[in-house]
């Protein structure tokens, strides 16, 4: 392992690539999207440093929490308020200053700004006015946990993002059962003084061995990724004090293929779990539809879940 890599600052190197962006073209009447970072400071990307410190103006999710990344960068460039409760007059103060032939960076406090994030009102604002949006991508959390999970294959890239769960335990059930019956992996995100509801939730809807893979403070010093059963989770999430802070991100692996048919699912036991299915949960359906029909209770739950009405 290579321990004398030299730091590319002032380096010939360095010098040219960063000449080379510079003379890339940066055209005025620009909304530049920008992707900043989710925890690490030294996932800005040259070309996100050279948007920033381009534009006449820097709207901002968080003015506070951005300042702390321009400062560290060196970037000072004026910072405008723009998040969701300001985000329509926020629209139309950048689509004027666009009209003026300014360049507006769009940033969020962390990753992809207008995914979960605000700034999709404004993206559509500005394009509807009739300028330019050029998106500066970069740090996303959603990427990040779906490249150290493994979760996906140049065979089966599929997956969904479904955002943030509904806070109350009832509807959050509810949610998980639709978005987790599609056949792939489901990432969301989730915040620190949910997470073990969450997961309690998803073990009680999808299944007690369904895998999922739950990744906390990704890119900062203390980033953990697992991938566990959920019957496993919880004991995981309380195994380290420190475990329950931090940003999550949860990925729901998609259900194993049952075929029903094979594993002697007729049309009595469905009628039977339609029936279950009107005053239980998909769980107790499958273990009272297992003791009456002798059949596992793994294949059950999947069906239950696939039959329960959304």
């Amino acid at each position: 392992m290579n321990q004398n890599v030299a730091p590319p600052a002032g380096g010939e190197a360095w010098r040219r690539i960063a000449e080379r962006v510079a003379a890339q073209q940066w055209p005025p009447s620009t909304l530049y999207v920008v992707a900043t970072p989710i925890g690490n400071l030294g996932d800005l990307s040259l070309r996100a440093w050279e948007a920033l410190v381009r534009a006449d103006i820097i709207a901002a999710e968080d003015t506070r929490e951005s300042r702390t990344l321009m400062d560290a960068w060196g970037i000072g460039t004026p910072l405008m308020a723009a998040h969701r409760h300001n985000e329509a007059a926020a629209a139309q103060a950048i689509c004027e200053r666009l009209a003026q032939g300014q360049r507006v960076a769009l940033v969020s406090d962390a990753g992809a700004p207008a995914v979960s994030d605000p700034g999709a009102r404004i993206v559509r604002a500005v394009r509807q006015a009739g300028h330019a949006v050029v998106p500066v991508p970069g740090p996303s959390a959603v990427i990040a946990a779906l490249m150290a999970s493994g979760v996906t294959s140049d065979e089966n890239p599929a997956y969904v993002f479904a955002g943030f769960p509904p806070a109350k335990s009832a509807a959050r059930q509810r949610w998980l059962a639709q978005w987790c019956g599609l056949p792939a992996p489901v990432v969301m995100f989730e915040s620190p003084h949910r997470v073990a509801a969450t997961l309690a939730d998803m073990r009680d809807t999808l299944g007690p061995h369904r895998e999922v893979t739950v990744a906390r403070e990704l890119t900062k010093r203390f980033e953990e990724v697992a991938t566990l059963a959920l019957d496993q989770a919880g004991d995981w999430l309380q195994a380290q004090p420190h475990r329950g802070q931090g940003e999550f991100v949860l990925i729901a692996h998609a259900a194993p293929a049952v075929d029903t048919e094979a594993a002697g699912v007729d049309a009595a036991t469905d009628a039977l779990l339609d029936a279950l299915l009107e005053s239980v949960s998909v769980r107790d359906a499958a273990r009272v539809a297992a003791r009456v029909s002798g059949l596992p209770r793994d294949v059950l739950y999947a069906r239950a879940l696939a039959r329960k009405p959304s």
